[in-house]
């Protein structure tokens, strides 16, 4: 049986333990208890969630009591610090479990535990700068669902940890079984751990008309070349000029810009259409289905076939 330990602290988001019942199912699903779940903090009894719920816990003992230890997240990590018992058995666990885990901001514990130094690691993107600037030793990238880098997991926002979750089922069990617990909890689509947290559409929100204007006009013709000077000519600048602007607002360069959002235009065309990835490619601005597997990997951490057979399974 592989044992499941999730550490919870004061102030605990109950929305962390959701994922349990990904576990939960995976047993109904299997016909037999292959997973048996517990919650711990350092002292155990009963410990109070940042809504007010209290849980009953067993105090922390050595990590040989489960093969996979998560550690919950909390509001905001800023105003609540992990105690040193909590650090120390973390050190402990991540050396020691088949599994360790971060959900949400259940990540700083790992990194103030020093178990994401030279480690790639996502959190929920609100607090992902805040990670990375107290931890630079840490490869943090705040657009990912989940990442797994050897034995250490971190998931972004709560509903993440469920998808982080899913991704250690299909790891223990396969698959099928995954996508049957994903089907009886109704969860439209499994999501891989290299999709985006958030849109890129959204994610841009330049500040003047101008730029909004280029944005829409790329978004209208992504299959077409889109080089600077066409966008700039499109909203009357230079491209030297346009090039600036569009970088202040929106923190990024029109070259990556564009990449993103035909990444996301063709991430959703493989996932909700049957179009081949020759057609994909071209609809979206990529060169050809070799090129759109490359920008794929180097984006999201995965290939275009493994995004298709996951929302076709889902």
């Amino acid at each position: 049986m592989h044992r499941i330990g999730y550490v919870v602290a004061d102030g605990f988001q109950v929305m962390s333990l959701a994922s349990q019942t990904v576990f939960e199912y995976a047993n109904v699903v299997a016909g037999e208890p292959f997973y048996a779940i517990e919650n711990y903090s350092v002292t155990g009894g009963l410990v109070r969630s940042s809504l007010g719920m209290l849980i009953e816990t067993a105090p922390l003992g050595a990590p040989g009591h489960a093969q996979t230890w998560i550690f919950t997240g909390v509001n905001d990590p800023l105003t609540v610090a992990p105690s040193a018992e909590l650090l120390a058995f973390a050190r402990l666990a991540g050396g020691q479990a088949r599994r360790t885990a971060g959900i949400c901001t259940g990540g700083f514990v790992l990194a103030e535990a020093g178990l994401l130094a030279d480690r790639r690691a996502t959190t929920h993107w609100a607090y992902a700068s805040e990670l990375q600037r107290r931890f630079p030793d840490v490869q943090v990238e705040d657009d990912r669902i989940y990442i797994i880098d050897g034995t250490i997991w971190t998931s972004a926002g709560m509903t993440a940890g469920l998808d982080l979750a899913m991704g250690m089922l299909e790891k223990d069990l396969g698959a099928e079984v995954a996508r049957s617990v994903a089907r009886k909890l109704v969860m439209h689509q499994r999501r891989t751990g290299g999709q985006s947290q958030h849109s890129e559409l959204l994610a841009l929100a330049p500040k003047s008309d101008r730029i909004q204007s280029a944005l829409d006009y790329a978004r209208l013709n992504l299959a077409g070349p889109l080089s600077v000077e066409a966008l700039a000519e499109h909203v009357h600048l230079s491209p030297r000029q346009f090039t600036r602007v569009f970088t202040a607002e929106t923190g990024q360069s029109p070259a990556k810009a564009i990449e993103n959002l035909r990444l996301e235009a063709a991430r959703l065309m493989i996932e909700q259409s049957r179009h081949s990835l020759e057609t994909v490619a071209r609809e979206t601005g990529f060169r050809d289905r070799r090129h759109l597997r490359e920008v794929f990997l180097r984006g999201f951490g995965v290939t275009p076939l493994a995004v298709r057979r996951d929302a076709r399974g889902s």
